[in-house]
């Protein structure tokens, strides 16, 4: 190096000196490379700016402590300090720092040591931040070890089930079917795809198959997917879901069709039986209920929305004990409690509410929801309204203290009228004993017609009525009628309003019945007298109306509705003390319907009424 030739140029050359110091100065303390010095007792001593921008802290904060403080593993700082210590250079160490927030920086540190005479200065440590890259490699390898395990399981889930993988070539038509697909679908080795698609798909869903694999060629990408039957080598067809993704290269266009078959004849079988459930819960009579273990409703059929006036969708959802009356709660504990024991319950007789407020009767089947594993997990019910059943219960009972009464009060009179009669012979009157064996015979005729009455209900209900059709003259039948019924009536004016020339087709002595009940009952329930009209009139060539007419209590258009039911009698407070057991009108519509014809009635409360039919005229 030149000597400086005076002071001027000693000057100008040390300004030369302190302007690059200052400049490598700012090169090391403010260069994008982090740098920092440690000395021999592991202490940082120093760091640029750019260290202490890669771990986020102050020089106050960094400088002056162990470096081990910052290293997040402290075997790696220890093995790196040692192989300082012994005057090696490092290169691209890999380390991971602490930052000021927690964060792991992944760094390689180059480095090796400043000596001076034998003595350990410090450390020139350069520090490049490659946590991205390291975080990289890390997914790249997660990724590839999912991959892995991906294409494990996607193997072993093939071996396992029922699935095979086929690829379809959309230009040579050519289908490649793995081994676990032909061994699934019983497919020999030499059939090829032509033999597919001829002779295994079922002869019914060919154009459907042939049509979607038409489709597919001239779509640029999307899914294939399609169910259709494939015939076993025993021609026994299976329902199998063929499924794939379109591939396609920009080169050639689209190209090929790669997926999976599954075997789904299960599933259809499961979804067949359970749509002929569904259908059956769904047509069903009876309301089918189930519920949760804690008396939830889960599901409610269109029957339960007749019965108990509830829609599903205000039910499900809803705790079953909103249709159960209070007084009747304990009954679910009750049930629950035979349901655990493993016991169904069976024609459990009870009451329900409806929306209305109405009690209804209903009898309950209940049995318990069991999963695979014999658990319960729910409750299913069966109620069925047995409101009618019950009514008629109650009516037999009526009934049958009603028989009670009115055989009991006719035998008393007879008995009585006979004691009366044997005293007045005694005495010799013979006004009295012809008195009273004509209220003798009424009452016997009373019973008669009872008896007939029940005898005839035992006929219906047994379907043995038998019918003799004649052609005979229906004024003679009404004055007969009319001649026996004025014994027992001194109160009504009972006319007939007929011609003598109609003729019906009709069996005499049960068209008989049907008359003299009709007057019977206009008699009982006309109890002030009034005037009683038989009459018949004709409406067609063919048709004769014939009706008893009266002016007594009238019906209600409610008791209308049910007046031709069996045991069915109106209850009114004025009508308490009039006999009868309800099934009179009900013979005489039995009667009427085996000759094609129909009671009806037209009355008021308080005018009267009017019961008509209509039988075959003779023209």
């Amino acid at each position: 190096m030149a000597q400086p030739e005076n002071v001027e140029d000693l000057r100008i050359e040390l300004e030369s000196l302190k302007y690059r110091v200052k400049e490598l100065t700012d090169f090391i303390e403010n260069g994008s490379m982090p740098l920092h010095w440690v000395n021999g007792d592991g202490i940082i001593i120093w760091a640029n700016q750019a260290e202490l921008d890669l771990l986020g802290y102050t020089k106050e904060e960094y400088i002056g402590f162990p470096i081990q403080n910052f290293h997040a593993d402290s075997d790696i700082i220890s093995e790196l300090l040692v192989k300082l210590s012994n005057n090696e250079t490092v290169q691209d160490f890999p380390a991971s720092l602490l930052s000021k927030n927690g964060d792991v920086k992944y760094v390689r540190i180059s480095s090796n040591v400043l000596i001076e005479d034998g003595k350990f200065i410090h450390t020139r440590c350069f520090t490049r931040d490659v946590t991205e890259l390291v975080k990289e490699e890390k997914r790249k390898n997660e990724l590839h070890h999912l991959l892995a395990e991906s294409a494990e399981r996607l193997r072993l889930a093939i071996s396992a089930s029922n699935l095979g993988i086929w690829e379809l070539d959309l230009i040579t038509g050519n289908i490649q079917i793995s081994d676990e697909l032909r061994q699934m679908l019983e497919i020999p080795i030499e059939v090829d795809a032509g033999g597919l698609l001829k002779d295994y798909i079922y002869p019914e869903d060919k154009e459907k198959v042939e049509s979607h694999i038409s489709d597919v060629k001239y779509r640029d990408n999307g899914e294939f997917d399609i169910i259709f039957r494939f015939l076993k080598s025993n021609a026994i067809p299976v329902w199998i879901r063929v499924q794939g993704i379109i591939q396609k290269q920009v080169s050639e266009g689209l190209h090929r069709v790669v997926g999976c078959v599954l075997d789904i004849t299960d599933l259809k079988n499961s979804e067949e039986y359970h749509s002929k459930l569904v259908a059956i819960v769904n047509s069903s009579f009876d309301a089918i209920i189930s519920k949760t273990l804690n008396g939830v409703v889960s599901t409610w059929n269109s029957s339960a929305e007749t019965i108990f006036g509830y829609s599903a969708d205000e039910m499900i959802g809803q705790p079953i004990i909103k249709i159960i009356p209070e007084e009747r709660l304990g009954e679910e504990d009750y049930i629950l409690e035979k349901l655990r024991a493993g016991e169904s319950i069976n024609h459990f007789e009870t009451q329900r509410l409806t929306k209305s407020g109405k009690l209804l009767d209903v009898s309950l089947t209940i049995s318990p929801i069991k999963n695979a594993n014999g658990e319960i997990m729910g409750i299913s019910k069966i109620a069925r309204d047995i409101s009618e059943k019950k009514q008629e219960e109650r009516r037999k009972n009526d009934f049958v203290s009603m028989v009670s009464h009115e055989l009991k009060t006719p035998l008393t009179s007879i008995l009585l009228s006979s004691q009366a009669m044997q005293r007045g012979f005694k005495n010799n009157n013979l006004e009295i004993g012809r008195n009273l064996s004509v209220g003798i015979e009424n009452q016997a005729k009373r019973m008669t017609s009872m008896i007939q009455d029940f005898l005839n209900l035992a006929k219906i209900e047994e379907g043995k009525i038998r019918m003799h059709f004649e052609y005979f003259q229906i004024l003679g039948l009404l004055q007969e009628i009319v001649s026996e019924a004025r014994y027992i009536s001194e109160k009504h004016i009972i006319k007939i309003q007929c011609n003598s020339s109609h003729e019906v087709l009709a069996d005499r002595d049960k068209i008989g019945q049907v008359l003299t009940n009709l007057l019977t009952n206009a008699i009982k329930y006309s109890p002030e007298g009034g005037t009683i009209v038989l009459g018949c009139e004709k409406i067609s060539n063919a048709s004769l109306r014939i009706f008893v007419s009266d002016e007594g209590v009238g019906i209600s258009n409610a008791d209308q509705k049910e007046l031709f039911k069996r045991f069915f009698r109106v209850e009114r407070k004025e009508l308490a003390n009039i006999s009868g057991f309800g099934i009179g009108l009900y013979i005489v519509a039995e009667i009427l319907h085996y000759h094609n014809s129909i009671i009806s009635v037209e009355s008021e409360e308080g005018k009267g009424s009017t019961f008509q039919f209509v039988l075959e005229n003779k023209d």
